[in-house]
């Protein structure tokens, strides 16, 4: 697999990592293109495209935070999905630990996409947690957080809490 960090919306694989972020997540959890722009240029962020053989496979988007990976988001080709792309992509940034918010476990999607994580190494932390909204108008979003091997103390949470409102989210829209 190669791995490549985006750094401007005019890389020739920008338009096809846009289309698959697209589709992959609701717009409420999505950035604004503008948004996604001026972000590429923080020193903290990190557009990554991931490619097997020249083929585009995914993508996994995330701050690099004092001490571990904030991944705000991360997606696989829906037609490479369940060849085990997911679980090698996240092992290639699983040096540092890694935190993430999932929705929470209510539906069969959800279920599943959990029990992914946890076979990743990701555990369920247990502090109530609400992203702050992307878009003008609308309300943040409870999720569940997850780190990788071990929840995280109230101190890292709330750290890692302050980074997303301050820093991630600042000008989110």
């Amino acid at each position: 697999m190669e791995i490549k960090r985006i750094t401007h919306t005019d890389d020739h694989l920008y338009e096809e990592a846009a289309t698959l972020y697209g589709m992959s997540f609701p717009p409420h959890e999505q950035r604004e293109p503008h948004s996604q722009d001026r972000i590429m240029k923080h020193d903290s962020y990190h557009f990554d495209t991931v490619c097997d053989d020249g083929r585009f496979v995914g993508e996994i988007l995330y701050w690099d935070m004092d001490g571990f990976f904030y991944i705000e988001h991360f997606c696989v080709s829906p037609e490479l999905r369940n060849r085990h792309y997911g679980q090698r992509i996240l092992a290639e940034y699983d040096k540092t630990p890694l935190i993430l918010e999932i929705d929470p476990p209510v539906d069969e999607l959800s279920i599943r996409r959990k029990g992914f994580y946890e076979r990743c190494g990701f555990v369920e932390n247990p502090y109530r947690h609400v992203h702050p909204p992307y878009h003008a108008g609308n309300e943040g979003h409870e999720l569940v957080v997850m780190s990788t091997h071990r929840a995280m103390t109230q101190t890292e949470y709330d750290s890692f809490k302050n980074y997303l409102d301050s820093v991630v989210m600042k000008n989110a829209y």
